[in-house]
């Protein structure tokens, strides 16, 4: 079957654009962020973890104070906890971002007690939630 000559440019013009993907160079584990999955400056890969470069950022800092309402709600964490600050973190780029956050908080005493928080947050849904919220090493 032959095809119709208004066809022949638009044939033309896909075979030039497989053509040029073909011949594309296709980017190896280092420029992908290392074959040990780390980020290659360029920040966290889809489903690695990577460090959070700010965690004094507002953003991470209103995310612990969050995790620790929600974990006094949930019952994980007693009602006295106070919290102090997020002292370090992980992301993760899943269908939104997944944090692990390292908390401090503080007892009734005023004692700094440690815990680590995974929350989930999907802004452009406004979706946020605690998945977990448990008592971390002393040493964070």
């Amino acid at each position: 079957m032959a095809t119709p000559r208004h066809h022949l440019p638009l044939l033309l013009l896909l075979l030039l654009v497989l053509d040029t993907l073909a011949l594309a160079p296709v980017p190896g584990p280092a420029a992908l962020g290392g074959a040990n999955g780390g980020d290659g400056g360029r920040g966290p890969l889809l489903g690695g973890w990577a460090p959070i470069p700010d965690v004094g950022d507002k953003h991470i800092q209103e995310l612990g104070g969050w995790a620790l309402g929600q974990a006094k709600h949930q019952r994980l964490a007693a009602d006295g906890l106070r919290f102090r600050r997020v002292v370090r973190g992980e992301e993760q780029v899943v269908s939104g971002m997944r944090y692990r956050l390292y908390v401090d908080a503080a007892d009734p005493a005023g004692r700094t007690v440690p815990y680590v928080a995974v929350v989930y947050e999907q802004v452009w849904t406004r979706t946020r939630q605690l998945a977990s919220f448990t008592p971390a090493p002393r040493a964070h």
